[in-house]
């Protein structure tokens, strides 16, 4: 699996860390092993410039997708296709306000907005109450499954 960290954003990233955290996501979708996609960290400037060019909203917002050749989730005893995930899009700055808020580190509140970006990119959505709680279910799940792994625990998939 490719991943393409970039930390454009003047903020102090992992961006070993987070490449790792996206390849763990797109293994546990069962994403073919070739698939590639980036992780781009912007300032409040760029994410503001493009939210309001791709999203029609002003100021600045948290995390962006932008699926490519859309890809899914992959199922057990098929072969998933091979593809570019896409670009998801993180502002660091906008990720520690909601981190304070939340009473959470900033890093935590950016694994968690990588993970629903990423989920995004598979064709997840949350507009409506039965997709929220499949898309949070799984974001969830997918983030204390990300933290055993940190943690050196053995978990399964």
């Amino acid at each position: 699996m490719s991943v393409d960290v970039i930390n454009e954003s003047g903020a102090d990233v992992d961006v070993v860390d987070f490449s790792r955290l996206a390849r763990f996501v797109l293994e546990r979708m069962r994403i073919h092993p070739q698939a590639e996609m980036a992780v781009k960290f912007v300032d409040m400037d760029e994410m503001s410039r493009l939210n309001e060019l791709w999203m029609d909203k002003q100021g600045p917002t948290d995390v962006l997708a932008f699926p490519i050749d859309e890809l899914r989730p992959g199922h057990a005893g098929s072969d998933p296709p091979d593809g570019v995930v896409g670009d998801v899009v993180l502002a660091p700055e906008v990720a520690a306000k909601q981190a304070a808020d939340a009473g959470h580190t900033a890093v935590d509140e950016m694994h968690l907005l990588a993970v629903h970006g990423i989920l995004h990119l598979l064709g997840y959505d949350h507009a409506e109450p039965t997709q929220h709680r499949e898309m949070f279910g799984l974001q969830a799940r997918l983030l204390a499954e990300w933290q055993g792994v940190r943690r050196g625990e053995d978990v399964e998939p």
